[in-house]
Order: C-alpha cells, then structure tokens, then sequence
C-alpha cells in the first residue's frame, strides 16, 4: 500500500492510522466506557483511577478532535461536562470488542505456545 496521510501525518496503511487516533492505553477504555450512555468528566475519571488528570483530559481532547466523541458543557457553576459517543466512535466498538475478547482468551491461558498445534 503506498503511503497516505491523514491530517497531515503520513501512514504506511490503515492499522497505523487505526492505532494512531484509537490506540494507546486510554483511548479505547473511555470509548468503551461512553459507548452506552453519556457520562461526565468525573464519572469517566472514577472509572479510571489510574490515568492522571492531564492524561485523561488530553486523551478526550484528542478523541473528540477526531470526531469520535462529542462534548456538552453545561451553564452552570462550576460548569458541567457530558462526553458522548458519536456514530464514528460507535463504529470502533466492534474493534474494541474484538481486542477485549481476544485479551481475555490470553489471560485466560487461551492459544499458548503449541496449544493449538496438532501432535503428529
């Protein structure tokens, strides 16, 4: 595949681009957390205990940059914030899935070396 870019980066082809604007470890677990319903900064963050302020805040910055969720700032004081997920963040569910179910298999002890193999 030749090479392409996307906003003004270049990529070798479409996984790259995939882990660039979805990748990384929160991303994925704050698309997967708003998938359902809208949620609030705070709520997001108690989900996340381990992700800093300043990581989480730059990770939705990015996210919805890219269109993958939207954000609703309430009139009040302090204000409110709302994360939502938008049809194009819905369409990485199914990835997420996929990568959830085949994490499991592996902790689970799924697919070790040579499990799957035939003995002859």
């Amino acid at each position: 595949m030749p090479e392409f870019k996307h906003n003004g980066k270049s990529y070798n082809n479409g996984v790259e681009l995939a882990l660039d604007l979805i990748g990384g470890k929160w991303k994925m677990p704050i698309l997967w957390r708003i998938k359902e319903k809208p949620k609030r900064y705070g709520e997001i963050k108690r989900s996340l205990p381990r992700t800093s302020h300043k990581m989480l805040a730059q990770q939705l910055q990015e996210l919805e940059k890219e269109g993958f969720i939207k954000r609703k700032v309430f009139p009040t004081v302090p204000p409110a914030v709302e994360y939502s997920i938008t049809a194009k963040g819905q369409q990485t569910i199914p990835v997420i899935e996929a990568l959830r179910d085949f994490g499991e298999k592996i902790r689970k002890g799924g697919n070790r070396k040579g499990t799957d193999e035939k003995k002859t």
